[in-house]
């Protein structure tokens, strides 16, 4: 009697453990986020990438990531990418329960044209991502649309689907859209909201505040 009133009160402990886990999916984010373009030559430039990602606004970070890549133009509209990126990762949302560290190999096939005034970007990813003792590739397209609305300011919206090599084909899609200002020539500032839903885990709402740096060292 004493072992099955000492198990009723576990599993009643357990489960109210459970209802009390507090759920990321019902908190709002936020993505600090630089972005860098540097031009070397012609042809060759640079791509640097650095995001700190919230599960809060400005509390429990989820993820940081920094991207490093070489960049080839074949012309105004078409380049590609080759990099690094490394991922400082918590799964764990409100919990202490440790992290992990991933490396990535990505490929960027990025091809841009006009229709009338409405700028389209589309680009198409390949990822070799490790981590913990395990390798994953993904493919991800991301079409994304801009309109300018002044000098200074322009609007963007963009989809991004990720497809996984390994298991279910649908890993993730990330919809988001906002507002960019033009400080100068060098330097962007960008505002937006991204929804992100994770297959078989929900929904994530961000926010994202971010600044683009454009250099040119031809000159």
């Amino acid at each position: 009697m004493r072992k099955l009133f000492l198990l009723i009160i576990t599993l009643f402990s357990l489960n109210s453990f459970s209802q009390n886990q507090p759920d990321p999916t019902k908190e709002l984010g936020v993505w600090y986020m630089y972005n860098g373009s540097h031009q070397i030559s012609d042809k060759f430039g640079l791509k640097s990438m650095a995001h700190f990602r919230f599960f809060e606004v400005g509390d429990d970070m989820q993820q940081f990531i920094g991207r490093l890549g070489a960049n080839y133009k074949f012309n105004k509209n078409i380049n590609a990418t080759v990099g690094y990126a490394f991922l400082n990762t918590d799964e764990t949302f409100d919990i202490n329960a440790g992290d992990f560290n991933e490396h990535r190999i990505y490929e960027d096939l990025n091809v841009k044209h006009k229709i009338a005034s409405l700028n389209l970007a589309h680009r198409f990813r390949g990822e070799q991502r490790f981590f913990k003792s395990t390798t994953g590739n993904f493919f991800r397209y991301q079409l994304a649309l801009g309109h300018p609305i002044d000098e200074k300011w322009s609007t963007y919206i963009y989809n991004e689907t990720f497809l996984d090599f390994k298991g279910e084909a649908y890993n993730q899609n990330w919809f988001g859209a906002g507002f960019k200002y033009k400080i100068s020539d060098i330097v962007k500032l960008q505002a937006g909201y991204q929804l992100i839903n994770v297959n078989e885990i929900g929904n994530f709402n961000r926010i994202q505040l971010g600044i683009a740096i454009t250099t040119n060292h031809r000159k």
